[in-house]
């Protein structure tokens, strides 16, 4: 019996002790539920003004990124067109080159050809000097007018019969002196031919007259083809200097999406940041709206487990509840 007193007085005392405890916790639960309801209402505040932003920003942010996409787009094709445009300079410059080399061949080909129709021209001043002293010694045999000034004389009268307005009269004139003159050539060159060596000469410069006149022609047309290839060539120099313009000019189109599209990027990762930040400061807040919460929770917890208590000593019987709040509250 003795023994149970004692043991009933211990417990007495650590009750005391722990109500003790108890008194200066509930007594600054007030304080603590009053911090509580200040700081949960700031924080609900503070996130709810964080989250409004957040949504401000990150709405912006979007617009950003559909416009540094949209930019993104005009870049690729500002950048298909110029390569496409300078795809065809290069082949515009390339059959420039081809009609330049041409043009080149058919000028060497002239130079060449020229020099072949100036050697055989040089035989035929040659052979004509060799026949100048038989025509002047059959001249001056019978008195006669040379050949050539017949000749002359022949080209004037056709040339006044063509370019002078003439009346009846004096063109026919002209016409009978323009038929005694051939008459008079054809037979001075027929008696100036029957000397055999005179007649190997005049085969000689017709000969060479005439392989003259092949080059001289093949002079010609190398030289309107190597004409037609310049042209050619400048046509396309002409089409690739056009087209090039245009590739410069998507060019600085390419070059000013692409910066405008960059610009955009960068503002959508400053405020995709910015959101991440916000996002963080409210998980904050929560966390320490909770732990605002738990202290506050804790803070009742423990008041509930005083009252309990104090039944206790008074002699209530405890429920299950009751006892595990105690237990809770480490009365126990």
């Amino acid at each position: 019996m003795e023994d149970f007193v004692e043991e009933v007085q211990q417990q007495d005392s650590q009750v005391e002790q722990q109500a003790a405890e108890v008194q200066e916790t509930t007594e600054a639960v007030p304080a603590v539920e009053e911090t509580a309801e200040q700081a949960e209402a700031v924080s609900e505040e503070t996130i709810e003004a964080l989250e409004e932003k957040r949504d401000i920003i990150n709405e912006d942010a979007e617009k950003h990124r559909k416009l540094r996409d949209e930019l993104n787009n005009q870049t690729k094709e500002w950048k298909a067109k110029r390569d496409a445009l300078n795809a065809q300079v290069r082949e515009l410059v390339d059959e420039a080159g081809k009609c330049r080399e041409e043009r080149d061949s058919l000028n060497q080909k002239v130079r060449e050809t020229k020099e072949l129709r100036d050697e055989w021209n040089q035989k035929v001043t040659a052979l004509k000097e060799q026949l100048a002293p038989y025509r002047n010694e059959k001249s001056d045999e019978k008195n006669e007018v040379p050949v050539k000034q017949l000749k002359k004389q022949l080209q004037d009268l056709e040339y006044t019969q063509m370019t002078k307005p003439l009346g009846k009269d004096k063109e026919n004139e002209i016409i009978k002196q323009i038929a005694v003159l051939a008459k008079q050539i054809e037979e001075r060159e027929k008696v100036y031919e029957q000397n055999d060596e005179v007649k190997n000469l005049v085969q000689q410069l017709r000969d060479a007259k005439a392989e003259a006149e092949v080059y001289h022609h093949q002079v010609s047309e190398y030289a309107e083809k190597a004409q037609a290839a310049h042209d050619k060539m400048i046509g396309f120099y002409e089409q690739a200097d056009r087209l090039r313009k245009e590739a410069d000019a998507a060019q600085a189109k390419f070059v000013e999406c692409k910066q405008a599209a960059d610009e955009e990027h960068k503002k959508h990762i400053e405020q995709i940041k910015s959101v991440h930040e916000m996002d963080r400061d409210a998980s904050n807040f929560r966390n320490k709206k909770n732990s605002v919460r738990k202290k506050k929770s804790d803070s009742e917890g423990k008041k509930e487990a005083k009252e309990i208590f104090e039944r206790f000593k008074a002699g209530d019987k405890l429920s299950t509840e009751d006892l595990m709040a105690l237990q809770k509250s480490g009365y126990l």
